[in-house]
């Protein structure tokens, strides 16, 4: 497929430009993303957001956007963007020649008979975005920059604030910021620059994306003054963006070396490994975690174990250390047997079910791959007992095991699955009880335990546990299952199922440890197959159910009623390619590639290189939610290397 390239005709439509967002990123959670247009249409875009740990480690847009400006013959031409009034101003867009992503992004604008390129990339390990700018055509020019800045959380707005802006001169460059307890921003040139501060608010920029999603979309910005150089013909100057004074003698040598590192991008299966490395950050206590979405969703317990084995040990190269480091991060905040929800340290939640038991899948993929069965027992010990033990004599929201073995949770109001979504502090799809994904994973939990202690001659732990597997697939089995309707109950009470067709049942038929027999997994699969299967992933409820809704739209209350209510999701594939290729073989690799195969034009749309967080679940099934989302990414990774491995089997 080549690089991905949009041309003229398609970027000076600013209906289709301004609905292509782009996204790079760094290994230290920092993001620079907008839209292809260059205007901002979601309050998360921003040409520079980095954590700010001296405040709360949450991200922050120091840099809301950086328009250029040329001069050509006493002409002056803007090539920034803004909304206001529901209007683009300046129109910057007209002038873009073509978009390419392959190892970078990179735009050429066309002016007056000058052709300008400007590529941009992180460097890594450090908060600092280099901007490089070449004349590839045409006499030399008058270049400039002009800042737009609002220093705030990326939830939050900023309005006109009327406190003096200090703005201090380093070398090639200037560092201000708008409030005391910021990092400051350093922007330097890689040569002399002028610059002229008149400085002063821009009130009213619009984000249309935060409107159509029922949100607050106005905000006021502050242009600290226009930057301005010499462009010559192909003599680049870089633009470092950075939280640190840089030395500027080295930055154009330095955008060079990095981008020569940078694999090129020739097939959806290199994208989604570029897409992978996004969602990979380094903790200030020196850990690995993983990021559940660009641009709002930051860590997530139950995110990061079913992304960790996609991101981590099915790509080309694979990566079981980072693996590891993940799954040692989380274990940081383990508590009364259950893993984080969100958040960290004194600000983690709980109020996930699952999380816990995901882990066990991770690190049983862990495993698998590095075949160190024993050391990681001898590692992880600890951990799998403290959470078993919990589970069993029970944890918070009355998480137990039965005397049968089953697993039983729930607590009025409160959602612990994945399908999580709360209107007016009530869960849309309630699932207290027996729970069925809860359950297969719990019963993979301990066989997979079993194992690891069986390969470590760790018989104490084998006495005390050896009998609950039988004795809970039998439970299981009579709880979930109905013959005649040939699928499993979502949701069972003692005395009612909710007999809903979810795809959470799934799961029990793809884990390394199934609780399904075969033919109960076959009945399940070709059902999920029949009611569930789309081109972008499975439905979360069958069409067919009173309660099935099929687009994600409107505010935020009318997006969560439809969140988990049919909307489709593209993690799921996973578990589903998994179950289905080892219960057919190799007659479904040309269905299962052919859904693959088919996310190679998501790449051009809504967020361009990656994938998704959910999808319509009609046609023409429509990209929504988040634009790049870690599951998603990562389980079509993982479907890859299936496939890869079915089709090597004899």
């Amino acid at each position: 497929m080549g690089s991905i390239k949009f041309d003229r005709k398609f970027l000076t439509d600013f209906n289709n430009s301004s609905k292509i967002e782009f996204i790079e990123t760094n290994d230290l959670g920092s993001y620079c993303s907008s839209t292809l247009s260059g205007v901002n249409t979601r309050k998360y875009h921003g040409t520079f957001v980095v954590r700010q740990p001296q405040i709360d480690n949450h991200s922050y847009v120091l840099l809301n956007a950086l328009h250029e400006v040329v001069e050509i013959n006493d002409s002056v031409y803007e090539l920034g963007v803004h909304q206001y009034s529901f209007t683009a101003e300046p129109k910057g867009f007209v002038f873009q020649d073509s978009f390419e992503l392959d190892k970078i992004p990179t735009w050429i604008y066309e002016i007056d008979k000058h052709k300008i390129k400007k590529e941009i990339q992180f460097t890594p390990n450090k908060n600092q975005l280099l901007i490089k700018y070449t004349l590839i055509k045409g006499d030399n020019i008058r270049f400039g920059v002009r800042p737009f800045s609002s220093f705030r959380r990326i939830h939050k707005l900023r309005t006109v604030d009327s406190s003096d802006v200090e703005v201090g001169t380093i070398k090639n460059g200037i560092s201000y910021k708008l409030e005391a307890h910021y990092d400051k921003l350093h922007i330097q040139t890689s040569i002399p620059n002028e610059f002229l501060g008149n400085g002063k608010w821009h009130y009213q920029a619009e984000y249309l994306e935060e409107l159509n999603r029922g949100y607050d979309f106005k905000e006021d910005l502050y242009s600290v003054g226009l930057i301005s150089f010499d462009l010559k013909n192909n003599q680049p100057v870089v633009i470092s963006i950075s939280t640190q004074e840089e030395c500027v003698e080295s930055i154009n040598v330095e955008f060079n070396n990095i981008l020569k590192d940078k694999p090129v991008l020739d097939s959806l299966e290199d994208y989604l490994e570029k897409a992978a490395d996004q969602f990979i950050s380094k903790t200030e206590d020196n850990g690995v975690e993983i990021g559940a979405g660009y641009h709002w969703f930051g860590r997530w317990g139950r995110d990061t174990f079913l992304a960790l084995p996609g991101l981590t040990l099915y790509r080309n190269n694979p990566q079981p250390e980072v693996c590891k480091a993940v799954l040692k991060t989380m274990l940081k905040d383990l508590k009364g047997g259950l893993l984080t929800n969100i958040g960290v340290g004194d600000n983690a939640q709980y109020n996930s079910a699952d999380a816990s038991l995901w882990f066990f899948w991770a690190l049983q993929e862990y495993a698998d791959t590095t075949g160190e069965y024993i050391e990681t027992w001898k590692d992880f010990k600890k951990e799998i007992v403290h959470i078993l033990d919990n589970y069993k004599t029970g944890t918070l929201f009355n998480i137990h095991m039965k005397e049968n073995g089953l697993l039983y949770g729930g607590q009025k109001d409160v959602a612990l699955t994945w399908m999580d979504a709360v209107v007016d502090g009530i869960p849309v799809t309630p699932r207290s009880g027996y729970v069925v994904e809860l359950n297969a994973l719990w019963y993979h939990a301990i066989c997979f335990s079993l194992e690891l202690a069986d390969k470590s001659e760790d018989h104490q732990f084998i006495d005390k546990w050896r009998d609950t597997p039988k004795k809970l697939k039998s439970a299981f089995k009579d709880m979930f299952w109905d013959e005649k309707r040939g699928y499993l109950a979502d949701v069972c009470e003692e005395n009612s199922k909710d007999w809903s067709f979810r795809p959470n049942q799934t799961f029990a038929t793809s884990l390394k440890y199934s609780i399904c027999d075969e033919e109960m997994s076959k009945s399940i699969l070709i059902k999920v197959k029949d009611k569930l299967l789309t081109p972008k992933g499975l439905r979360t409820l069958s069409q067919d159910d009173e309660k099935y809704i099929g687009i994600y739209q409107g505010d935020q209350k009318t997006r969560d009623n439809s969140y988990h209510q049919g909307i489709v999701w593209p993690w799921l594939l996973g578990h589903f390619t998994k179950g289905y290729l080892s219960l057919f073989g190799k007659s479904s690799i040309n269905l299962l590639s052919e859904i693959y195969q088919g996310f190679e034009e998501e790449l051009y749309s809504y967020g361009i290189g990656t994938i998704a967080e959910i999808y319509d679940a009609e046609p023409p099934f429509k990209a929504k939610g988040t634009i790049s989302q870690a599951w998603s990414v990562a389980e079509l990774i993982r479907i890859k290397a299936l496939l890869k491995q079915q089709k090597n089997i004899k």
